[in-house]
């Protein structure tokens, strides 16, 4: 959920904010805190909008404008304590999908790859897709580098309308034979060169080669939706398959993951409301709820939810002081939910102080979230590593992190 959703408009209900609105924040609260672009600003407090419920046999309380997600709050964990230390989104963005801001480093799609390998011969292991809506913010492509990592492990981005890979039909006058000649003579050619130096972007190069004609027949069938039912589309809210939605990502994502694709990883870049917070809020909330709850149910109901592991979050959240009509960046505070993949199912961990400032219980940092999904996954985070300039890198970093066991199932 790219650009930070609210936490408390989202998941964190906050009773005590509320009763304040409008009224100076407390400075106990702030002072000597990252501020972004309040810093200097009058600090007043801004209640939630929207009313918050109890949500199935769990009681999980979450907004009433995730109607469709709450219905499946029994299969929710929901982490209410999450903190990170980037409060700008690319850098931010960066932080939550390699656990690093330097350039290069591999992201965590890249990293399970790198690790756990392919379930797919003729489809990448790890594909990214993008959608918008109010409050875009730009989502640059080395999210879903394998940076260090031979290129063969990076995100495949999917485009989100249209065909989803570019070229992947032969040329008028090429037929599917003479295509595999001029592949196989290529990797002939390939192979020659890696005989004479040792370099892993080649044995890539080979490989990709070889991908990309297996997807010349495996795309155009993943994407055939006449498969699928008027009652399936309706459930995900796909008004057109491959028009571009969040909806129809979530359907293809389903799809892949049924294929055996290892990683799936979507972007809604909806929700960087600075402004026009009453506004802009419930439309990606609409646009996000009933495709997520419907990929959960679809999941769920093939058995998949067992052994995938499902994570909605963004890479910060916003402030409980207003900014005009909307809310500011925010780190010390946010929350995210997963679902299925071995997490315990209709509960919530952690909680913020009483205004949503701060993180206060059971604190979650995002090298320890990092290191809980790896342990979810079947890695010790300290023994996935990939030497680079004499240096055992690894997704988690050097600084202590730990498996949040109290989420394991």
């Amino acid at each position: 959920m790219a650009g930070g959703p609210s936490h408390v408009e989202s998941l964190d209900p906050k009773p005590a904010l509320d009763r304040i609105d409008g009224q100076p924040f407390p400075s106990s609260f702030t002072q000597g805190q990252q501020l972004a672009q309040l810093q200097g600003s009058e600090l007043k407090a801004r209640k939630s909008f929207v009313k918050f419920k109890k949500w199935g046999e769990s009681g999980l309380e979450m907004s009433e404008l995730f109607p469709h997600t709450g219905a499946m709050a029994d299969d929710l964990c929901v982490i209410r304590s999450m903190t990170t230390e980037q409060i700008n989104h690319d850098t931010a963005h960066a932080f939550m999908n390699t656990g690093s801001i330097i350039k290069g480093r591999p992201c965590m799609g890249s990293w399970l790859l790198y690790g756990l390998g392919a379930e797919t011969e003729n489809l990448p292991g790890y594909v990214v897709m993008t959608s918008s809506g109010p409050g875009a913010q730009p989502v640059s492509a080395r999210q879903w580098s394998a940076g260090i990592l031979p290129s063969r492990y990076q995100g495949i981005a999917f485009q989100a309308s249209g065909s989803p890979v570019h070229y992947i039909g032969n040329p008028d006058g090429v037929c599917q034979s003479t295509q595999r000649q001029v592949i196989d003579e290529v990797q002939r050619l390939n192979a020659m060169l890696a005989e004479r130096y040792v370099d892993p972007e080649i044995d890539t190069r080979i490989s990709q080669y070889e991908m990309a004609f297996k997807m010349q027949t495996a795309v155009p069938e993943l994407t055939d939706m006449s498969t699928e039912t008027q009652d399936t589309l309706d459930a995900y809210g796909v008004q057109r398959p491959g028009d571009g939605s969040y909806a129809s990502n979530c359907l293809l994502a389903r799809r892949l993951l049924e294929r055996g694709v290892r990683f799936v990883q979507l972007y809604h870049r909806g929700w960087d409301h600075h402004s026009n917070l009453e506004k802009n809020f419930p439309i990606s909330a609409r646009d996000t709820d009933r495709p997520t709850a419907a990929l959960l149910a679809d999941l769920k109901r093939s058995g998949l939810l067992e052994d995938t592991l499902v994570l909605w979050g963004g890479e910060f959240g916003r402030t409980p002081m207003a900014q005009g009509s909307g809310r500011d960046h925010h780190i010390n505070a946010f929350s995210v939910w997963m679902a299925g993949g071995g997490v315990k199912p209709g509960m919530a961990y952690g909680a913020t102080d009483e205004l949503g400032y701060n993180s206060v219980d059971n604190i979650v940092t995002v090298h320890d979230l990092h290191t809980t999904l790896l342990h979810l996954f079947g890695i010790d985070h300290e023994r996935l590593t990939a030497r680079f300039q004499g240096l055992d890198l690894r997704l988690t970093g050097v600084e202590p992190s730990r498996v949040v066991k109290e989420i394991i199932a």
